[in-house]
């Protein structure tokens, strides 16, 4: 296969291990830069630039698309589809786990268990909003954060108040939480390929901070995941039609809560906490699925 790996850092452990995987297995891999890519869209022949050559003969594309430039990088892997070239995750896919409302609602509709959550436009409604999660603590969230960044912790109905409140007052959306006191400031990654998880491990805060997120160091050690765990990982990533995702969950006394579908999970942390071979298992699963304008999303919505 010839595989185009849309990445703005090459040099990443996680880019390096697929391109180093890629090779492995007999591929040619090339990285290109998202944002350095232009496009010429037209009914008949479309096409995609870059430093000033066309890109052809592309067999797969892997969407390695930053948070900040989900809607760039989007734009990008649609034309790619229109193109006919297999994409590892669909553009539709990948814009459904971004958007934090939308994924969490598809996956309410489909019964999977998730942190009581509420959403509101105006702050005039706190009190109700901070009730409706379940009372301090709260956790709130912003919409667009990435890596425990823009997550705080309400642990009192006033100091929640404020935190909403600072937060509208900069006209940017957030969403507030049940806080789970009973995961003890920890969570579990599942790795998912197709309808597989291949890897989990626990995820524990550092001292101190109820976020678990390895950047803002935290620990990482291998873990089994109970079936029903499983079952509930795999359904979310059908439900948002993801061939590859980390899911995210917490250990309630109510079951597991989900509480991320991340469409480009980062591989360093769970493959050394579990010695798996993540990338390969990717590449692998390319080579049986990719096949060329075969682009419909699974999922609804």
């Amino acid at each position: 296969m010839k595989i185009a790996m849309l990445a703005r850092n090459p040099k990443l452990y996680s880019h390096q291990r697929l391109v180093q995987a890629a090779k492995e297995c007999g591929h040619t891999i090339d990285i290109i830069n998202t944002l350095k890519v232009y496009m010429n869209i037209t009914s008949h022949k479309p096409d995609l630039r870059y430093k000033g050559e066309t890109l052809t003969g592309y067999d797969a594309v892997i969407p390695r698309i930053g948070a900040s430039v989900t809607f760039y990088g989007l734009a990008v892997l649609r034309q790619f589809e229109m193109m006919g070239v297999w994409p590892l995750n669909e553009s539709v896919a990948i814009g459904r786990s971004r958007d934090k409302l939308r994924c969490l609602q598809l996956l309410a509709r489909e019964g999977l268990g998730l942190p009581v959550t509420a959403f509101a436009h105006s702050d005039d409604f706190a009190d109700d909003v901070i009730g409706i999660a379940g009372g301090a603590p709260v956790v709130i969230k912003l919409l667009e954060g990435t890596q425990g960044i823009g997550v705080v912790l309400g642990e009192t109905k006033n100091s929640a108040k404020s935190v909403i409140e600072a937060f509208r007052g900069v006209n940017v959306n957030i969403l507030v939480q049940e806080f789970i006191k009973e995961a003890g400031g920890s969570d579990i990654r599942c790795l998912v390929i197709g309808e597989r998880v291949v890897a989990a491990m626990k995820r524990q805060g550092a001292k101190g901070d109820f976020r678990s997120n390895l950047h803002r160091g935290g620990s990482a050690e291998l873990i089994k995941i109970t079936p029903e765990e499983r079952s509930t990982v795999t359904r979310a990533a059908r439900t948002m039609g993801l061939n590859v995702c980390g899911v995210d969950i917490l250990r309630s006394k109510h079951g597991p809560v989900i509480m991320e579908v991340n469409s480009s999970p980062g591989l360093e942390g769970i493959e050394k906490a579990t010695g798996v071979d993540i990338a390969k298992e990717i590449i692998k699963y390319m080579e049986k699925h990719a096949k060329p304008n075969k682009t419909k999303t699974r999922g609804r919505g």
